[in-house]
């Protein structure tokens, strides 16, 4: 199955106003980057085990360990949980940025070094978001 095809079916899958929210976010994102190599990691690790929420990834970032080992991922992410939706912006070098830069402005929500958390769309301001997925490409 194609990546666009999981990504459908996982969009679909959602309640109406979750699935409303994840399909204009997702085409919200694609509009910001519309080449961004897409992901759908299905949440499941390597033995089949449920370890985190599907998400919906885009771009390409190269994730380093302190060991020196890397890794493959993307730069920008989109997950249902729960209580609402989150948005991933990942390999900012300052955790503080995010919290920093958008917090007073995004409106109801709760922002970590990556992570945008949110109940719906219409809590917070969608143009302040757009600049910090705009941020997560261009870091």
């Amino acid at each position: 199955m194609s990546i666009e095809t999981q990504i459908q079916q996982y969009i679909s899958s959602q309640p109406e106003a979750k699935r409303n929210d994840l399909l204009a976010l997702h085409k919200s994102i694609l509009y910001i980057k519309p080449k961004a190599k897409l992901w759908f990691l299905d949440g499941k690790n390597e033995a089949g085990k449920v370890v985190s929420n599907p998400n919906i990834g885009y771009g390409l970032l190269q994730l380093k360990y302190a060991d020196g080992s890397a890794k493959d991922f993307y730069q920008v992410g989109l997950s249902a949980n729960t209580s609402g939706i989150s948005v991933y912006i990942m390999g900012m070098a300052d955790k503080k940025y995010l919290a920093d830069t958008y917090a007073q402005a995004i409106g109801k929500a709760t922002i970590t070094g990556y992570c945008i958390k949110f109940k719906a769309l219409k809590d917070i301001n969608m143009d302040t978001l757009q600049h910090a997925i705009k941020d997560g490409f261009a870091a």
